[in-house]
C-alpha cells in the first residue's frame, strides 16, 4: 500500500482513522462508468484493513465494477474548516459471496454482516437477495484531520 507523503502533518494516526471509520454512517464512492465517473453514497464497514461495501447488483455502481475494479472512496466530517477531517481510500474492490446475496454461508462474511447490522439494522442482519459484498482492499489510503492545524 502507498503511504500518505503529503499532509503527514495533518494525517490521522491509524488508531484515529479507525475509530472514524467505524463512527461515521456514509461513504462516497466512485467508479469509471462509459459516460466518466460515477459518484454515489454507501453504507459501509471497516475492519481495519480493509472497507466492505453492499452493492445492489442491478445497479450502474455494479455494471461499471465489473468492467473496471477501480474506486475511490470518500468518509468525511465537519462543517467548520477547523473541524474538517476524513480518510480516501484507493484500491480495487472485489465480490465476495454470492452474487446477489441470500445467505450462503459464508465464513468470510459472518463477521462482516454482523458488524454491518450493529451498525445499521439494530443487529439484524438483511439479506435481501438484491445486494452482494463487495471488499475494497486498500492501494493508498490518504487522511486528514484540521482539528490538528494549529490556531494563528
Amino acid at each position: 500500500m502507498t503511504t500518505q507523503r503529503r499532509g503527514r502533518a495533518i494525517a490521522m494516526s491509524d488508531d484515529e482513522r479507525d475509530a472514524f471509520l467505524a463512527s461515521e454512517r456514509t461513504v462516497r464512492v466512485a467508479t469509471n462508468g462509459t459516460h466518466g465517473p460515477h459518484a454515489t453514497p454507501l453504507w459501509f464497514h471497516w475492519d481495519g484493513a480493509a472497507m466492505w461495501l453492499t452493492s445492489l447488483t442491478r445497479a450502474q455502481r455494479w455494471k461499471d465494477l465489473e468492467a473496471d475494479p477501480r474506486i475511490g472512496a470518500v468518509v468525511d466530517a465537519g462543517e467548520a474548516y477547523t473541524e474538517l477531517r476524513g480518510v480516501e481510500i484507493r484500491g480495487r474492490v472485489e465480490p465476495v459471496g454470492e452474487i446477489p446475496r441470500i445467505g450462503e454461508p459464508n465464513p468470510e462474511l459472518e463477521a462482516v454482516e454482523q458488524a454491518f447490522a450493529d451498525k445499521y439494522s439494530g443487529g439484524q442482519v438483511v439479506r435481501d437477495g438484491k445486494h452482494a459484498w463487495l471488499r475494497l482492499v486498500p492501494e493508498k489510503i490518504t487522511s486528514w484531520d484540521f482539528r490538528k492545524i494549529p490556531a494563528s
